[in-house]
């Protein structure tokens, strides 16, 4: 049994429809398919879920708000009209998304909640019935039903452990079953949503609780690329990298898969299969638990910007019991999470989203370091980019820190920071935003064009 996941740009228009549907058909051990809410179709577009939002918003907030929810109908309505399917199609679509209108506001996260997932409840339904029309058995199965229960924690809602049992049950089930991501139930009954892009989420529990062969997830690329396309021309292809690769590159930007998407395949052994929609015959990247084929020192190259750095600097610190926690503790204070915190024997840097921090916040913060702990110096470097070169082979490899800095410093491009993850797996370069592409390029050349590795 295989689990496929479909991402929005996959179902986006009718056309997109037709080749998930061929897909699905062409191998019948496709038996669970989890979609998403339709996505972009050009561009400039709007996801569905996006609509849905400010839809949810202006009506808790007793704004016009039924322009955008015939905007979102009219969308599924063109969806259901390139597929050629009945007018009770378009009725039923639109009997559902104007149910939206008398859910109960006086909870406005949980109205919110069941808002934001009506996009992928919705399309579910909506493609479950065009399996059918085709004459293939499809059934749209509810998260509800199937026994998808989460932490009461909305937009971050985390799987409960006895889900895995309770949807072991869809293997017996007959038909195709389609399945809507994105969202699950807590134990009252509530719709709760994983954080954003969490129908790979979905996908992955679905897989493990299933025991599925594989889990395909098909997006609009080929595969998973060694570097981002928009800062390198024709980047490498990845063949096959772990379930730590790929985690480590999501997190430091990659956009191909959400970084807490993996979790539950990687706890059940589960091959990941990352396909493109739009070319199903590409091999695609192959994520699993030991990779079998050499890539190299380095599997892949990742960058992110709006990051800023807090640096303390205090004779003997390294003698000083606890001054690391106290320092957190006044970052913990102010809401403040951290990203990495690189040190030496006398002076330590905090690295976080710049985005957390206000200039009177910044300011009281200096004054606590400096007032609460006795340090020397205290100050934030602000329009910081990270660079994480990744890969298992660096643990086996002598020098790959060398080379990264030599690439850099030949381009010209000054090192603000460096950290080695204590997994041997990233290392973690600061450099001034201004400088990220071609910090981006100059690691690219030097691990995948320049040099053979």
């Amino acid at each position: 049994m295989k689990v496929v996941k479909f991402g929005g740009s996959s179902l986006a228009t009718g056309e997109q429809v037709k080749k998930v549907f061929k897909i699905v058909t062409s191998d019948p051990e496709r038996k669970i398919v989890v979609v998403s809410a339709p996505g972009k179709r050009y561009p400039t577009d709007e996801k569905i879920t996006d609509l849905l939002i400010e839809f949810g918003k202006r009506h808790l907030h007793d704004q016009e708000s039924r322009n955008i929810l015939e905007e979102i109908i009219e969308r599924y309505i063109l969806i259901i009209m390139e597929l050629q399917l009945p007018d009770s199609f378009i009725k039923k679509i639109r009997n559902d998304f104007m149910q939206l209108m008398s859910i109960d506001k006086n909870n406005p996260v949980m109205f919110l909640e069941a808002v934001k997932a009506s996009g992928e409840d919705i399309n579910a339904k909506l493609l479950a019935g065009y399996f059918q029309h085709c004459g293939v058995e499809a059934h749209y199965v509810n998260p509800k039903d199937a026994g998808l229960l989460v932490s009461n924690e909305p937009g971050n809602a985390q799987v409960l452990p006895e889900t895995y049992n309770r949807l072991s049950n869809l293997k017996s089930r007959l038909g195709i079953i389609i399945f809507p991501g994105f969202f699950g139930y807590n134990e009252r009954g509530e719709i709760l949503t994983f954080s954003r892009s969490g129908s790979d989420i979905t996908g992955s529990v679905l897989a493990n609780g299933v025991g599925a062969k594989i889990y395909e997830n098909f997006t609009d690329v080929d595969a998973v690329y060694s570097v981002n396309p928009s800062l390198v021309k024709d980047p490498k292809e990845i063949e096959e990298l772990t379930y730590r690769e790929m985690r480590e590159l999501s997190y430091a930007g990659f956009s191909v898969f959400h970084d807490e998407a993996l979790i539950p395949a990687y706890r059940a052994g589960i091959p990941v299969l990352v396909k493109n929609t739009n070319n199903p015959f590409a091999a695609g990247t192959k994520i699993v638990n030991k990779r079998e084929k050499p890539n190299g020192s380095v599997v892949g190259i990742a960058s992110d910007t709006g990051f800023c750095s807090i640096y303390v600097s205090k004779y003997l610190m390294n003698r000083e019991i606890g001054f690391g926690k106290k320092l957190l503790q006044i970052l913990e204070g102010y809401g403040l999470s951290y990203e990495h915190s690189p040190s030496g024997i006398d002076d330590i840097s905090i690295i976080l989203r710049e985005n957390q921090l206000t200039p009177k916040m910044e300011e009281q913060i200096i004054d606590s370091i400096k007032n609460e702990l006795h340090a020397e110096e205290v100050h934030v470097e602000h329009g910081l980019a990270l660079i994480m070169i990744v890969g298992e082979g660096m643990r086996q490899n002598v020098g790959t820190a060398a080379r990264a800095s030599n690439a850099l410093a030949s381009a010209g491009i000054n090192i603000e920071m460096i950290n080695q993850g204590s997994s041997e797996v990233s290392m973690m370069f600061g450099v001034k935003e201004m400088n990220e592409r071609r910090a981006v390029q100059a690691l690219y050349h030097e691990f995948f064009i320049g040099v053979l590795v």
